[in-house]
């Protein structure tokens, strides 16, 4: 009964997503009290990936790496670019513009994989590029944010990479590590791992959008905007750079997903740890759009030969 539940909350997960984005937002002192909670809830999530990730994700690199290289590369080129074009273009305060760059300086989301599944794509690359970013942004994310946000925020990238390391390295490993010790009782759980993941995502949305119901109120389609065009715009810009380099289109499906889907997650904590809980407003906003977005360019790919 457990599995069927997660396995139906994990395919409807953009669903719940704005759902609960929603309910933030009609009902902020219902879910502000999670604000503080935020890491934690990463941290519940990135342990559930642990439980999940194996070597063979890993071989992915061995095997292909300049594939790998190339999402990696383009992930971490591509959306911080983007940001920061976009946040000289629109005007928008430079709480948001931080929390934009910031968000574009993420490494990629775990609902990327799901999406290049749905898309018909390259699954193992999805992942390999997914497992790589995640274990490189304690070092890059906060190196990014700082070259590129410091003109709008002050920028501590040592306290950033300690806030990385803490939500998403040592959670990761220590599910690895219960992973190889108990992997009967890992088995046991994985079922239930959709589950956790959307309840955890879901939470952060909800807490981010109710903390700033009035500021959404005031400039809420501006940063929808920004937010929408920076995700499809990483969609777009992945698939060409993926054809540029003459892959093959299950290859440029997975990057294309890979490159526009962040983990907001990871965002909204740090936004709202080292800037101001305006400037996670983006990362919730993206967690709604990437997967509405994604979701219906995963249906638009699976119909591509």
């Amino acid at each position: 009964m457990l599995a069927t539940v997660s396995q139906f909350v994990g395919k409807t997960f953009a669903w719940w997503v704005l759902l609960f984005a929603v309910a933030g937002f009609i009902a902020p002192p219902v879910f502000t009290p999670l604000v503080p909670w935020v890491p934690v809830l990463l941290g519940v999530i990135m342990f559930g990936m642990g439980l999940t990730i194996s070597m063979g994700d890993f071989a992915e690199v061995v095997r292909r790496p300049r594939d790998v290289a190339l999402g990696v590369v383009a992930q971490f080129v591509i959306m911080p670019g983007i940001a920061v074009l976009l946040t000289q273009i629109m005007p928008v305060s430079p709480e948001v513009a931080a929390g934009v760059i910031l968000v574009g300086c993420c490494p990629g989301g775990t609902a990327s994989n799901v999406m290049t599944y749905l898309s018909k794509g390259d699954v193992a690359l999805s992942v390999a590029c997914t497992s790589m970013t995640t274990l490189l942004a304690p070092v890059v994310t906060p190196l990014l944010v700082w070259l590129l946000a410091s003109a709008y925020l002050p920028v501590d990238a040592g306290s950033m990479f300690l806030s990385i390391a803490k939500i998403i390295l040592l959670p990761l490993a220590l599910g690895f590590v219960l992973q190889k010790l108990a992997p009967g009782l890992v088995k046991a759980a994985t079922p239930a791992l959709p589950l956790v993941s959307v309840a955890g995502i879901v939470l952060i949305v909800a807490a981010i959008v109710g903390i700033n119901q009035h500021a959404i109120l005031r400039s809420g389609m501006s940063i929808f905007l920004i937010v929408a065009l920076h995700n499809c715009l990483g969609l777009l810009f992945g698939y060409y750079s993926a054809k540029a380099f003459g892959l093959s289109m299950a290859k440029r499906k997975a990057i294309s997903i890979e490159v526009g889907m962040q983990n907001s997650g990871l965002g909204a904590a740090l936004a709202s740890a080292h800037f101001s809980p305006l400037a996670a407003v983006p990362s919730a906003i993206f967690s709604v759009w990437h997967n509405i977005s994604g979701a219906i360019l995963a249906s638009w790919f699976a119909r591509r030969p």
